[in-house]
């Protein structure tokens, strides 16, 4: 089992910045890909980042420029950088990790965190 725990969510004013973490626990020598989601209400969840064990990327449109996904393997974290933060950046973010391959839909994580609120005021 792996447990996520994510913390650095926040009310930020549109333009600013925040940075989320993601620390891993339990059996994390499995965790190959870990990835950042998020949802707003009444929308679904939507992929925001992912980063593999090795280091390779994959950012939403919506979210390239602005945000920067980054792994720790010591510490056992995931973290995201996010610059620029706009009003429709608002949301639940949430950790997932999945110990192989590279998923392309939320159901394909094995494990979640229980999300921490990002505030962006206009």
């Amino acid at each position: 089992q792996v447990q996520l725990v994510e913390s650095g969510g926040g009310l930020v004013q549109a333009g600013g910045s925040l940075r989320l973490s993601c620390a891993a626990s339990g059996s994390i020598f499995s965790i190959n890909t870990m990835g950042w989601y998020r949802q707003a209400p009444g929308k679904q969840r939507e992929l925001v980042a992912d980063i593999t064990s090795g280091g390779s990327t994959n950012y939403a449109d919506s979210v390239k420029g602005r945000f920067t996904i980054s792994r720790d393997n010591a510490k056992n974290t995931v973290y995201l950088q996010m610059n620029s933060l706009k009003p429709e950046d608002t949301a639940v973010y949430y950790c997932a990790a999945v110990q192989s391959g590279v998923p392309r839909e939320p159901y394909e994580y094995d494990y979640w965190g229980q999300g921490t609120q990002v505030t962006v005021s206009s």
